[in-house]
């Protein structure tokens, strides 16, 4: 049985992902450049399912006053509560769950990547190239001619990280000045997350290949650039 999941997931997620790198690494000539065309491809493609989620996810920071009146109200009765809440998520078309749909899409996919870019230039992977794409030859592993994407590199993952920050910061909605403590405590919550993805994200790729790295900064760079879009389009 894991080896049939084991096949689904090259199948599905793998093979096709490492067809396109090779392909935008036969016409850039470059491995960086073919990484960066991939995620960028890869990002227009969930271009539709990231705007609904940031949309949901900005409309329902508008309603939290709504919220805290309906939590407040019902306080003791939790299953008029939830249906009060439910009520008033259908009543204005909002998903609560709509942002963690693109995350447990991108998963797998990201999981394929890292497959691919620790083991995408050994020759013996090139047997799951289709028919219709060239064989490569020696890949060369190189950025610009002078990053060696298969080995970590610190610079890298800082930026990716410094860019996560930015990204993170437009996410979280603008903290107030309150004074209960449940509103303080998610105030403090937020600074947090501010600081903790950040961290994270370079104590995560800093000892992986910079592929990855690499990766991880387009993306975050693109999803910047979405959500800055989107957010001036709902203002």
């Amino acid at each position: 049985m894991t080896n049939f999941f084991i096949q689904i997931f090259n199948i599905v997620f793998y093979q096709p992902l490492f067809n396109l790198l090779i392909l935008f690494y036969l016409f850039s000539k470059d491995f960086g450049l073919a990484i960066i065309l991939l995620t960028v491809l890869i990002r227009l493609l969930f271009y539709p399912l990231t705007t609904k989620s940031i949309k949901s996810q900005k409309t329902l920071e508008g309603f939290q006053e709504k919220i805290k009146e309906i939590q407040e109200k019902y306080r003791e009765d939790k299953e008029r509560q939830a249906k009060e809440m439910m009520e008033l998520y259908r009543r204005e078309k909002i998903n609560p769950f709509s942002g963690f749909l693109p995350l447990l899409i991108q998963f797998p996919i990201l999981i394929a990547l890292y497959q691919v870019f620790r083991k995408g230039l050994i020759s013996e992977e090139m047997a799951n190239l289709y028919s219709f794409i060239p064989q490569p030859g020696q890949i060369n592993p190189f950025f610009l001619k002078f990053l060696d994407l298969t080995k970590p590199y610190l610079l890298l993952a800082l930026l990716a990280g410094i860019f996560q920050f930015f990204q993170t910061k437009m996410t979280l909605p603008k903290t107030k000045k309150t004074k209960t403590q449940i509103e303080q405590f998610s105030n403090l919550f937020q600074k947090q997350t501010l600081y903790f993805f950040p961290i994270f994200t370079v104590f995560l790729l800093w000892k992986l290949p910079s592929a990855i790295s690499l990766y991880w900064l387009v993306t975050t760079i693109f999803s910047i650039i979405q959500q800055y879009l989107i957010l001036k389009k709902l203002k």
